[in-house]
């Protein structure tokens, strides 16, 4: 006798999303987020949170008998409609992220379907899981069913954005969700501050009823959108201004009302960094962004990655081949890198090679600056050469030693490097005696134009900054978008690239004194708040596009 094959169901987990920001999520929930890829998220879960959704793990083998099992049925009732429907579905995939749609008694529903085919679920949501009453309904519909399920707490917007608006709540306040029916007087009735989470339009019937409950029309309010993110937004007033106040706020909306409102200078530390509510445009390879668009952020910008050059394979292999070949065989003195893609295209040939570290054995290794060496040492090597002083190809011809006979066993240096590099370096080092074997180790290419908006902004004056980290990523931004607007503050990585964009006519206001990612952003923001002190500027602008 043949048994029909009974599916486990998978497990529901409620996860909380916490305010935006994802630095606020839990270790449990980038966990379940990484491992499990349906997922049914509501509308104002944050795209930072939801690009930790797993893209790339493994098809459920349950979902796909499910769609065999459907296509088999069809296919055994001669039901042609449905079978052609079927085929015109795409074939399943791990990645699915799929909106709210329903009462909560409907998305447990749906919740529960899914779990039923085999598949883990997640639902996730803002804030914390039992602090929103639809969200704790859904649970307990769940629950009811066969299908096991767990709770993920997040941190709750009620403490998060209060306390990234510089607002101390102290120990005694009082939480309510003002778009639906609020119970006014009990939360007058309280000793400590109000928080409600709410929108634009309920902020006058918010305001309405607390004055209604004997509130003050003088108590202090302070209204928060885009909490914890980088386009936060605060606005203080009083209750009798709170609908004006947060008029022109976009979105889901926190509002905090009471003494500590009032008292929030004392604690703001989100909004004051140097760059808030900053747009700063970083043209840069989509591989190489996120270490710049982390620190910008960290300085309080909206970090708005453009690329401008996408970095290929040489057209032809083999010189990369006989230069590694030649590593191997110890042909050279030194490798000088240049930049974190040569070191990159290096190691890709090792690996497709089978080789390791060990290759390097018995080659000295020069970087032309801190990034690159860091790119380095994640290989587990030290080099054994960086400048002392400007970080740049002259920076290191000026300490890279002349070629000695005696010394040196073998006179030749190998130089990988993109196909457009300059000679500078390599005359150099040439005419310090040494033998340069150039290797076109990758090409650089230039992107697609961005989008209209990204075009307008550009030329607008839409960016407060943008910062260049070399003379391709100038020639190209210009050559795809157009030059940026005079008013946006122009940083380079480098003397080479200042004079880059210095021909293409743009003025450069900040040069770090190390040519290194992080130094730049840095420099950029010390300036930010030069001009800040000399009153060249108004407070933190608040123009950052929302993330």
């Amino acid at each position: 006798m043949t048994r029909a094959r009974t599916t486990r169901p998978g497990t529901v987990r409620f996860v909380g999303g916490g305010p935006g920001n994802a630095g606020m999520l839990t270790c449990r929930a980038r966990e379940v987020l990484a491992g499990n890829a349906l997922v049914f998220a509501d509308a104002d879960v944050s795209t930072e949170v939801l690009a930790l959704v797993a893209r790339d793990v493994p098809v459920p083998e349950e979902l796909l008998d499910a769609r065999r099992a459907e296509m088999d049925a069809a296919v055994a009732a001669e039901d042609k409609a449905e079978i052609k429907r079927l085929k015109s579905l795409p074939a399943p995939t791990a990645a699915d992220v799929r909106p709210v749609l329903g009462e909560p008694a409907a998305v447990a529903k749906q919740l529960v379907a899914e779990a039923k085919k085999g598949r883990d679920v997640v639902r996730l949501v803002t804030g914390d899981p039992m602090t929103t009453d639809a969200t704790v309904t859904e649970i307990a519909s769940v629950g009811r069913t066969v299908v096991p399920f767990e709770v993920v707490p997040g941190v709750a917007e009620a403490t998060a954005v209060p306390a990234f608006a510089g607002i101390a709540l102290g120990s005694g306040y009082v939480f309510a969700d003002g778009r639906g029916k609020v119970d006014w007087a009990s939360l007058v009735s309280s000793p400590g501050p109000i928080v409600l989470r709410t929108t634009g339009r309920h902020l006058a019937e918010a305001a309405s009823g607390l004055a209604e409950q004997g509130l003050g029309a003088g108590t202090p309010v302070t209204v928060t959108c885009a909490g914890s993110l980088c386009a936060q937004k605060s606005a203080d007033g009083t209750l009798a201004t709170m609908a004006e106040v947060g008029r022109e706020m976009d979105g889901d909306l926190v509002v905090t009302i009471g003494k500590s409102a009032g008292e929030r200078h004392r604690h703001q530390w989100w909004e004051s960094r140097a760059m808030f509510g900053w747009n700063v445009l970083v043209p840069r390879t989509k591989a190489q962004s996120a270490e710049m668009s982390q620190r910008i952020a960290e300085h309080g910008a909206v970090p708005v990655e453009v690329p401008t050059i996408a970095v290929e394979p040489p057209r032809s292999p083999a010189q990369m081949e006989r230069a590694v070949k030649g590593l191997v065989d110890g042909r050279y003195q030194w490798v000088v890198f240049t930049s974190s893609n040569a070191v990159r295209a290096v190691w890709e040939k090792f690996c497709e090679f089978g080789l390791d570290a060990r290759a390097f054995s018995g080659v000295k290794i020069a970087c032309v600056g801190e990034g690159t060496a860091e790119r380095v040492r994640e290989l587990g090597i030290q080099p054994e050469l960086l400048p002392s002083g400007e970080q740049s190809s002259l920076g290191l011809l000026e300490v890279f030693p002349p070629y000695d006979d005696v010394l040196d066993p073998v006179n030749r240096v190998l130089l990988p490097r993109a196909d457009i590099a300059t000679e500078t370096l390599a005359e150099g080092l040439t005419g310090r005696g040494w033998e340069i074997e150039d290797v076109t180790a990758y090409r650089t290419v230039r992107a697609a134009p961005p989008a209209a908006e990204i075009r307008e902004m550009i030329k607008s004056g839409g960016f407060d900054a943008v910062c260049f980290t070399s003379s391709s990523t100038v020639r190209n931004l210009v050559g795809i978008a157009g030059k940026p607007h005079a008013r946006t503050l122009i940083a380079c990585i480098g003397p080479r690239t200042a004079e880059t964009a210095a021909e293409f006519g743009l003025r450069v206001d900040v040069q770090p004194d190390n040519a290194s990612v992080l130094d730049l952003v840095d420099a950029l923001a010390a300036h930010a708040d030069q001009l800040r002190d000399a009153g060249e500027l108004p407070p933190p602008r608040r123009r950052a596009r929302r993330r």
